[in-house]
């Protein structure tokens, strides 16, 4: 009777520890991406939703899922870090809900102008390596991206820009005719143009338009104004937008699966959810000119187009890893110095921007950072003296930025019901071992 009662018990670990290694690995096969770097430890590749099936965080999730289901989101992921360790990831929901596919630890979501907080470090770090400052003119004569790629500038106070202008929003660009960004449509009939825009030919489009105001005045948020940072940054270091942040940004922060995004369904990456507008069944015209009508996440709108100023795709863990490592502390290895750190969360005045941060409250550290479009909600906020958490959805709402900017709030109050937060972990560098529990 003993031997028996051993033999079912040990049955049962098995099958426990075969369901968890299987829940932790990539569920299909996509297109190939390009290969990465060898290292020991992948984030995306190691993590599950069975290492955060935590009993104190029941009722947290019990939360969100009712406000997931009042909202109509369909999936959602979220990473929460206590100083500098990764304590609990998971995904809620579907990542594809058609093809009842669940969201995973670590798959893969848009994150809209969460991505501009990507730039704006790629931008700190050519400065550290001596090779920008935020001080230098982009446009004129002896700018960066000078005469011989823009030589029409129908506002001259348009030389007059640099790129701390471009990174907290006073470059002084009119909105006058809309976002261009994403209104390529539109652009592209008001030009005459018959092929796809590329990124100068939006930024020509915007330096076509008179200044709001004199560069330096006051703020106005600006996605094309992180278009040109990314024409920057290939013009500076030589490479294009996305080999030079994977190479000096993101590799060295250890994360190895984030993306520029692609516009349609079938060509999303490993790992990557499905989208969904807040409005089913809405169509509007592709952005490339063809006069179909397609959905505003998948061909109605540019998103691969929008670059630095939104088009990166990434899961909740390895974005909060990144945000650990801009945040001067030790224990996951900065990126940067102490002194670009601090430069850019710096406000020099009221109703100014952080440089890629969207609210920086001096008082207590917060740092937050959102991403709103359609099939998109993301927002980041760190906290210095508390829980720091990455939240992305993959369904957009009718109420746009207002919502994303309450998600904060909403998850808050959902942490605020656990009672005690695993001390001893960190899944930033390694699972617990055994089953694939935590222990």
């Amino acid at each position: 009777m003993k031997r028996y009662k051993l033999f079912v018990v040990l049955t049962l670990l098995v099958a426990g520890l075969t369901l968890a290694v299987r829940s932790c690995r990539p569920r299909e096969t996509f297109a190939a991406v390009e290969e990465r770097p060898e290292i020991g430890y992948r984030l995306n590749d190691s993590i599950c939703n069975a290492l955060s099936d935590l009993p104190a965080t029941v009722r947290m999730e019990r939360s969100i899922r009712s406000w997931m289901a009042r909202n109509n989101l369909r999936g959602a992921t979220l990473a929460i870090m206590r100083g500098e360790r990764l304590i609990y990831c998971k995904g809620f929901g579907w990542a594809d809900a058609e093809r009842q596919i669940a969201v995973e630890a670590g798959d893969l979501f848009r994150i809209a102008s969460a991505s501009k907080l990507i730039t704006a470090i790629g931008i700190m770090k050519l400065c550290e390596e001596g090779r920008l400052s935020v001080e230098d003119r982009v446009f004129g004569p002896g700018g960066i991206l000078g005469e011989e790629l823009f030589p029409e500038i129908k506002d001259k106070r348009a030389v007059k820009i640099t790129v701390r202008h471009l990174l907290n929003h006073t470059s002084g660009f009119s909105r006058r005719m809309g976002d261009p960004m994403f209104r390529s449509a539109d652009v592209m009939r008001w030009t005459g143009r018959t092929k796809r825009l590329t990124a100068d030919d939006v930024i020509a489009f915007q330096l076509g338009l008179r200044l709001r105001c004199e560069p330096g005045g006051s703020a106005q948020y600006s996605n094309v104004g992180y278009l040109v940072l990314s024409r920057v940054i290939e013009q500076v270091s030589g490479l294009s937008y996305e080999e030079y942040i994977r190479t000096h940004v993101l590799y060295p922060a250890g994360c190895y699966d984030m993306h520029l995004a692609r516009n349609y369904y079938e060509e999303r990456y490993p790992r990557e959810v499905k989208y969904y507008g807040h409005a089913p069944g809405e169509r509007i015209l592709s952005y490339d000119g063809s006069g179909a009508l397609r959905p505003r996440e998948y061909g109605g709108n540019d998103i691969a187009g929008l670059q630095g100023a939104g088009a990166w795709v990434c899961s909740s863990a390895e974005l909060l890893r990144l945000v650990a490592s801009i945040d001067g502390r030790s224990r996951v290895p900065d990126v940067l110095s102490a002194r670009s750190v601090a430069e850019m969360k710096q406000i020099r005045r009221k109703g100014d921007f952080g440089y890629g941060w969207a609210r920086c409250r001096s008082e207590s550290g917060v740092l937050v950072r959102t991403g709103t479009m359609s099939g998109t909600c993301a927002y980041i906020e760190y906290r210095p003296n508390g829980l720091s958490f990455v939240f992305i959805a993959n369904t957009s709402h009718y109420r746009g930025a207002s919502f994303t900017n309450g998600i904060g709030r909403t998850i808050r109050d959902a942490m605020a019901r656990v009672e005690t937060w695993p001390a001893d972990r960190d899944l930033f560098t390694a699972v617990p071992h055994g089953t694939g529990a935590p222990q």
